[in-house]
Parts: structure tokens; C-alpha cells; sequence
């Protein structure tokens, strides 16, 4: 652990680094709590490139705490609507609604109130309250933590045997205490930029001189790489039922399934959003899209129509490698079903969908002859 002048020159190059070449990032441009937490939600699972045309969205629909507190949850889905993870915006605004009941709009600045946040851990909490208000919190994220292990050299999987304990106390030691949050900024661009996982650009990097790893030629190495989980092949069938004026129907949110997602739950499949009608198919996918149909959508009443196939659309969630077959029946009268939504087919983006849903209606759009618009913009 670096100590005395070392410490001293070891900030005094990374903090230098950052002024130079830290990237023009749009909550880099503010201290404002709110948009700081909204940021750091968002870069959660998300690249930054993916995360800024959400963020300046977002902020222009809900430029404030107490405007998300009250807006419905529905409108906050769908401008989160392609970000995935959706648990995130819920917990957003969970939080939010707790912070106007609670600490009158403000964000709140102890480590204890903000962790009482749903969605807020250790990480998010130290990093909203360095950089709004710095306090002289270390953050320990990946990046952080992948710049910290190599620094010191340290092998083996940074989150077994207590080792993600020891790298904390080593970033909450090297913090530099009068700049907390442009410290903890450095750190993370410093393990995003050049510091990455893999082929770490040394030549490029303003501490190499004080890093273990480089030194003992381990830098490729540190972290070790974690063993990954079997991929999960789910197959869905989507069925988009369109009637002679070119609207469609959407089945509403649905509440979670208690089978395992690996078979085919769709609730969390389509992230418990507006969804066409979609069931978990074998091999005889047309089959039993229209048997679901009849069963669940038309009373027992046959669908008079051709399932017309459409071209199938992948999509990945964690683990899971999702194959939609999806299929468009035209019929002369859509079926009513309670809680369902009827708009047009290139309109469905007008409520929360997740991007499996999109991708359907998309595909559904192209076939009818229609341009999707994406009404998040």
C-alpha cells in the first residue's frame, strides 16, 4: 500500500491525468445530487454511450426530484424503455417518492440515509455523496477495484475470502481527502479508459510507475477471470394481432411467474411491461402460439386468420439467449381481453415495452408496410 511521498505524487499524477483527459461526460458538468444519482443509476449494467441520450431524455421529462416522484410509474418505463433492467427505474422512483416524504426533496447526505434508498448500496452512495457533496467516501466499483488489485498485485477473484473488504480499505486509503469526488471520478476513468480488463494500455497510464502488477509483468492477469454461467436457451413465440386499421393489442404488465425464468417466465422475459401475447414454445411454435390464442385471448373461439411468420428476433438478457419466433395474424375484429391496449402497430413505443417488444413491433411494422416511430424521443 503506497504511503508518504509515494501517496503524495501517486495523487498528485492521477488527479493531474483527469483535468487533461477525462471524457466530456454530461454529468460531469454539474454537482446537482439529482442528476449525479440518475447517472449513476443508469451506468449500473449500461455503457456510458447507451446511457447518455436516456439521461438528457429523462432529465428533460423529469427535470427534478419531486417531478419523478410524481409521475406515473408507466411514463417513467418508458423512458427508460430500451436500458433494460428495469428494476432500476422502479427503484428510482421509489426512491424519489422517498425523498420528497422524507428529506423535502433533497437528496440526503449521510451515507445512512442514502443506503436506506431502494437501490442504493455502498458503491452509489459513496459515489453521489464525494461528488455532490464531498463527503470523503472511497468508491469500489469493477473498474475501481481492478486498479486497486493490480496496483498492489493482488491475485484471485476479487469478490471471494474477505478480498473485496482488503481492496476498500486500500481505496478508502489512497482517497485523496481535500477532492473526493474528482478522486473517485479519476479512479473509475482511469479503470475504464486504460486500466481495462483486458490489453491495459501501461505506456498510456499516469501511476504505472507505482503499480505491482506492471512491475511483476502481471497486469493481464490481475483480475482473474471469473467463471462465467452457462448460457440458457429460452425459445418465445409473439403473436401481433392486427385488425383492418392497422391497430394492434398489447397484453398489460404482467405480475411475476413463480417458475423459474430458465423456463420460460415470460413476466420477467418481457420485464413486466406491455408485451404482445408471448408464450415459451418447443418445436411446433405456431401450433401453440394459436392454441394459446384460441384458449386465452378468443374465449375457445377458433382464429380465423394464417399465422403469417415474421423474421425471428434474438435478443439477450444476462444469461439467457431468447429466440422470438413472432407471427402476425390479421383478423377482422381484434378480441377483447381486460386490461389490454389496442393502438396502432408502429405506435406501440407510446407505452412502457421493453426491447424484446420493440423488436417484435418492429418486425410487425416492417411487414404492414409502416415506419416504426419511437415515441421516447
Amino acid at each position: 500500500m503506497l504511503t508518504g511521498p509515494a501517496l503524495t505524487r501517486f495523487r498528485k499524477n492521477l488527479l493531474a491525468w483527469f483535468a487533461q483527459f477525462q471524457r466530456d461526460l454530461p454529468w460531469r458538468r454539474t454537482r446537482e445530487p439529482y442528476r449525479i444519482w440518475l447517472s449513476e443509476i443508469m451506468l449500473q449494467q449500461t455503457r456510458v454511450a447507451a446511457a447518455i441520450p436516456y439521461y438528457e431524455r429523462f432529465l428533460s421529462r423529469f427535470p427534478t426530484v419531486k417531478a419523478l416522484a410524481e409521475a406515473p410509474e408507466e411514463e417513467v418505463l418508458r423512458l427508460w424503455s430500451g436500458l433494460g433492467y428495469y428494476s432500476r427505474a422502479r427503484n428510482l422512483q421509489k426512491a424519489a417518492r422517498a425523498i420528497v416524504a422524507k428529506h423535502g426533496g433533497e437528496f440526503p447526505r449521510t451515507e445512512e440515509d442514502a443506503r436506506a434508498l431502494p437501490g442504493i448500496g455502498a458503491y452509489t452512495a459513496a459515489a453521489i455523496l464525494s461528488i455532490a457533496y464531498g463527503e470523503k467516501l472511497a468508491v469500489l466499483d469493477g473498474n475501481v477495484a481492478r486498479v486497486v488489485a493490480r496496483l498492489d498485485a493482488i491475485r484471485g477473484d476479487l469478490r471471494a475470502n474477505g478480498t473485496w473488504a482488503k481492496l476498500q480499505n486500500t481505496a478508502n486509503a489512497l482517497l485523496e481527502g481535500k477532492s473526493p469526488g474528482d478522486w473517485n471520478q479519476a479512479m473509475m476513468e482511469l479503470g475504464a479508459t486504460l486500466c481495462t480488463p483486458r490489453a491495459p494500455q501501461c505506456l498510456l497510464c499516469p501511476v504505472s510507475a507505482f503499480c505491482e502488477a506492471r512491475k511483476k509483468g502481471l497486469a493481464e492477469e490481475i483480475p482473474a477471470k471469473r467463471a462465467k454461467r452457462g448460457t440458457v436457451v429460452i425459445t418465445l413465440a409473439a403473436l401481433v394481432l392486427t385488425d383492418a386499421s392497422g391497430k394492434t393489442m398489447l397484453l398489460p404488465p404482467p405480475k411475476a411467474a413463480k417458475k423459474s425464468v430458465d423456463a420460460g417466465d415470460v413476466p420477467t422475459l418481457v420485464s413486466k411491461m406491455w408485451h404482445f401475447p408471448t408464450i415459451a414454445v418447443g418445436k411446433r411454435a405456431e401450433e401453440e402460439l394459436r392454441a394459446f390464442a384460441e384458449q386465452r385471448l378468443f374465449g375457445g373461439r377458433k382464429l380465423a386468420a394464417e399465422l403469417v411468420p415474421l423474421k425471428q428476433v434474438r435478443h439477450a438478457v444476462t444469461y439467457r439467449a431468447i429466440t422470438v419466433f413472432p407471427f402476425l395474424a390479421r383478423v377482422v375484429k381484434l378480441p377483447k381481453v381486460t386490461g389490454a391496449r389496442v393502438l396502432l402497430v408502429e405506435n406501440i413505443s407510446e407505452v412502457a415495452i421493453s426491447n424484446l417488444t420493440r423488436k417484435v413491433g418492429q418486425e410487425a411494422a416492417t411487414r404492414v408496410g409502416l415506419p416504426f416511430i419511437d415515441t421516447r424521443a
